[in-house]
Order: C-alpha cells, then structure tokens, then sequence
C-alpha cells in the first residue's frame, strides 16, 4: 500500500511538472497567428502590431515589483536594445503588467533603463497571451505568427531567445 501511494504521489507530481512546463498558463502556442495589440510606449510612440508586419517584435511582460523581471531588465537592454534597437526590421516592447504609463515613466526614469516601456494596466494585452506568470517574452516572425515563448528568466533562457532573434534578423 505504502508504494502505491507513493508512486501515486510521484505521478501526481511528474503531471504537475509537465502541466506548468507546457505552459497552461500560457494562451498562445508558437507557430499561430499572434494576437494583435496596440499599446503606446512612455516616449509616445505608438505600437500596432499589425502595422508592424514583416518586422520581428519581441514583447517582454514584466512588472515593477517582480525580482526576476527587475534582473532581466538590465540584460534585456545590454544585450538586445543596445544590439538591435536601431534596426528597422526589428521592435522591442516592454509591457508593464498592472501598471500604468505614470509608473512606467517613474520605473524608466529610476532604474536609467533606456527601454521602449509602455503600460498593460488592465492586462489587455498580458491576457491575449497568458493567464499568469511574469517575467514572460514574445518573439512574433515577420509573417506575424509566434515564434518563440519564454517564461521566467535565467541567463541560459535568454541566451536562446537572443539567439532566435537573430536567427529571424539574420
């Protein structure tokens, strides 16, 4: 009786684990059309998805009180703003979730951070891609569909989404 609990426990466990990899929290899958948004950044530039067709946008989900999000942040700027923000086939949007465009600024202006910041107050654009967890980023291919997903952060993660993007920029 005792193993039969115990390997019950241990499926119930493995289900878990596989149910929070695959994503249920996540609404999208890569490969499909991604959902469109439009959102304005903390320096007025708006953002339209679909105007945005044939270049590669990178969304980034993060919230201001959210450790992992602050980490990645810095990296987010140091390794793909600096690298390829000034390339016209490429667009990088960082949606504060639950946050609106007067935090954003106030974020932006005491972390020094040089991001396209814009606010997702009510999760409007946050909700077309996921249910819950943050940090959380987007890679859209040109042809609008979802390339690439990522949650949480660690430096061997974000390695392989610099390295998708400029597989699609390349």
């Amino acid at each position: 009786m005792k193993k039969v609990l115990m390997i019950t426990g241990l499926a119930f466990t493995l289900m878990n684990f596989i149910s929070a990899q695959s994503g249920t929290a996540t609404l999208t899958e890569v490969g499909q059309e991604a959902p469109a948004f439009t959102c304005t950044t903390v320096d007025g530039t708006v953002i339209d998805s679909h105007e945005m067709r044939g270049r590669v946008i990178w969304i980034n989900f993060f919230a201001t009180w959210c450790p992992p999000c602050k980490k990645e942040l810095p990296v987010l700027q140091e390794k793909i703003m600096e690298k390829y923000g000034e390339n016209p086939d490429f667009v990088l949007v960082v949606l504060g979730r639950e946050h609106s465009m007067e935090e954003m600024k106030e974020f932006a202006a005491s972390t020094g951070l040089q991001l396209p910041f814009a606010p997702d107050p009510e999760r409007g654009i946050f909700s077309l891609y996921a249910e819950s967890t943050i940090p959380r980023n987007v890679i859209i291919d040109r042809d609008g569909k979802i390339s690439y997903q990522s949650i949480g952060y660690t430096e061997e993660e974000f390695s392989k989404l610099g390295d998708h993007l400029k597989s699609l920029l390349n």
